[in-house]
């Protein structure tokens, strides 16, 4: 199990989770609209088909930063 800190815009909470979880199964069960956002994980930007990735194909095995920042288009 690890512990992951998830955050977004609007949110930020800590769920713990099995490593063999994939960031797109974090991210639905927490809710996040991955598709409108950057998502990072321990501050790395994610790349295509890396969503589907489980934590254990990271190498993560104790806890880790998620997130997912909408990122305007003026900014």
């Amino acid at each position: 199990m690890i512990k992951i800190i998830i955050s977004s815009n609007t949110n930020r909470k800590t769920e713990i989770v099995n490593e063999s979880k994939t960031i797109r199964e974090v991210l639905d069960d927490a809710q996040i609209n991955y598709a409108a956002t950057t998502v990072h994980l321990d501050g790395s930007p994610l790349r295509p088909g890396d969503i589907d990735k489980s934590f254990n194909d990271f190498g993560i095995s104790e806890s880790c930063y998620l997130t997912a920042i909408v990122k305007a288009d003026n900014a």
